[in-house]
């Protein structure tokens, strides 16, 4: 593929991130570890990459076995620079959960959690801020109607409507909003836009759902290439507007659209300094990626052991260069996109600026 729309700024732009990409690289820090604490959820979203039950087929991850992963961690590594970003399912279906919390602060590792919100209440919220947490995001697919019909609950926007309203009251923690944009919501991103400024929400960030799981049966799910590309429009719009910080998430390289829908040019970091803990102990590099990219397992090996000696697929992505990437001069900036989006065969399930060309 050939694609020559860059301007000579932004290939420079990009040229200099992509220098400082490889030094990260050749580094690989762990700055951020995922923790699948449970698969159990109290709701059955449509575009749900995990299939997540109320009655889980696994059982919740013990709070012991993932603090000797912690243990492993800060014997090589200083637990301060290591954000925990605890997921699942619903993390706060465990019973245990603020236990969780605050024995994860208690080794020295500084916390955030993604949740629905559907069971975040004052006092919760309050128990979850006292055991050191930094960082929430909750997860909003639209407007009332849309959003309940995509969750699968009738109460689940006034939920999140009323966890903003805390989160918003709340010191000394950063939070933020994230939108999965489907074909059913695209049409009512602007009056979305209007309510979380109106609700004073500070951060946004808005998805497209990739083909993985429910996301790729249910119908409506997958945007249109002109909604695609629309959709990266609106975005830089709204940046533009500045009335709320926005951005588009790390679902792949963009092509024209390189840090005019995010602060930096795609870098997927799963692997090179963001790695994750699985439900069933597998180790891996962020949560949505699928199996076939699993490079141990807590039970049987040491997760530093396994950070530093079996993640060279996530590192050198050459690869990648097979397919479509094999004659596509992005490339070099793109580096084979997210590793979510490949399949078992390691081939790309979906390319982001493909769909760009083929809106215009």
């Amino acid at each position: 593929m050939k694609y020559r729309d860059l301007t000579l700024r932004k290939r420079l732009g990009l040229e200099i991130q992509r220098k400082m990409q490889q030094h990260i690289v050749a580094e690989h820090p762990l700055y951020q570890l995922f923790w699948e604490c449970t698969l159990r959820c109290n709701l059955h979203c449509r575009h749900c990459g995990s299939d997540c039950k109320t009655v889980a087929g696994h059982d919740d991850m013990p709070l012991s076995d993932f603090l000797g992963v912690l243990d492993s961690i800060a014997r090589k590594t200083d637990p301060r620079q290591v954000f925990v970003i605890i997921t699942g399912g619903e993390p706060l279906m465990r019973d245990d959960i603020v236990e969780c919390c605050r024995a994860i602060y208690d080794h020295g590792f500084p916390w955030g959690m993604v949740t629905n919100g559907l069971y975040l209440t004052p006092p919760l919220l309050q128990q979850l801020v006292d055991a050191g947490m930094h960082a929430m995001t909750i997860s909003l697919d639209g407007l009332e109607d849309n959003h309940n019909w995509m969750r699968g609950n009738k109460d689940s926007f006034q939920a999140v409507s009323q966890a903003i309203d805390l989160l918003r009251d709340t010191k000394n923690v950063l939070w933020d909003i994230v939108t999965c944009v489907t074909e059913r919501n695209f049409g009512e991103l602007a009056a979305l836009r209007s309510f979380l400024v109106e609700k004073g929400v500070p951060s946004w960030r808005l998805l497209d759902v990739f083909p993985v799981g429910r996301g790729a049966t249910t119908p409506g799910m997958q945007l249109t290439d002109e909604h695609y590309r629309q959709l990266l429009d609106f975005i830089s719009e709204t940046r533009q507007q500045g009335e709320i910080t926005t951005a588009y998430g790390c679902e792949g390289f963009v092509g024209r659209y390189e840090m005019d829908v995010r602060d930096y040019s795609f870098f997927c970091k799963a692997g090179i300094t963001v790695g994750s803990v699985l439900v069933d102990g597998s180790i891996s590099a962020c949560s949505s990626i699928r199996a076939d990219y699993h490079q141990g397992n807590i039970y049987e090996d040491d997760f530093m052991d396994v950070w530093e000696n079996r993640f060279q697929p996530y590192r050198d992505r050459r690869w990648m260069k097979t397919g479509a990437c094999a004659a596509c001069n992005m490339f070099r900036y793109c580096n084979g996109s997210g590793m979510h989006l490949r399949d078992s065969e390691g081939n790309l399930l979906q390319c982001h600026v493909k769909r760009i060309i083929n809106a215009k």
